[in-house]
């Protein structure tokens, strides 16, 4: 509260979020990054909530390195580093790791912008979005129909704390598996998250 000349006071009007802790915009509102909050309280910088877990990222490059040798280069393309969508006006989104068919985003198209179009697969691994915004439950459901609207056929949530893989697409249930399960990516090609903790030696397997 702030106090005018009139002695009536009012509400100071809340600091706007700068633009480099927004992650995502959905229905034509900010996702903050996790953490947000912190840096503008001062308790941390902007580098330390940007950065992913190290199980977060060893899984993200395990994925798309036996990606890139399963898949045939010359059909299909792998966009990883929070690659960015830009499905409407009121929704730009961001993925871990995006396979997209060749014939829907050739090479000319790829550019300093964002996709415009609908990659075959989206993998998420984690949330990087603030829980203050939206629920973690809301989140994923939310983004996920969102996707498969967009005409991505396939999304695939892994989240490392509760171990569980969630497979959606269009037409199917949404499934939720343990992470020890195979998880198919397209017909024939299955990844296996928990059998690659355990023969790494990871204690989170």
């Amino acid at each position: 509260m702030i106090a005018t000349k009139s002695g009536v006071q009012t509400r100071k009007p809340k600091a706007k979020v700068p633009e480099y802790l927004i992650y995502e915009i959905m229905d034509g509102k900010p996702i903050h990054y996790k953490g947000y909050r912190d840096v503008l309280g001062g308790t941390k910088t902007y580098s330390e909530i940007m950065g992913s877990s190290s199980l977060q990222s060893l899984i993200v490059t395990h994925l798309v390195i036996w990606l890139g040798k399963q898949i045939d280069d010359s059909q299909f393309t792998i966009l990883s580093s929070e690659a960015g969508l830009h499905l409407d006006r009121r929704n730009n989104l961001a993925g871990d790791i995006l396979v997209f068919d060749n014939a829907t985003l050739p090479i000319e198209a790829i550019d300093e912008f964002y996709a415009q179009v609908p990659p075959k697969i989206v993998i998420e691994v984690d949330i990087s979005a603030d829980p203050t915004d939206m629920d973690t439950d809301s989140y994923i459901f939310k983004k996920t129909q969102k996707l498969l609207n967009f005409g991505v056929e396939r999304v695939i949530w892994i989240t490392t704390q509760a171990k569980k893989v969630t497979v959606a697409t269009p037409h199917d249930d949404w499934q939720v598996k343990d992470w020890h399960k195979d998880i198919e990516v397209m017909e024939g090609l299955s990844f296996n998250v928990g059998r690659y903790l355990t023969q790494k030696g990871s204690p989170f397997a």
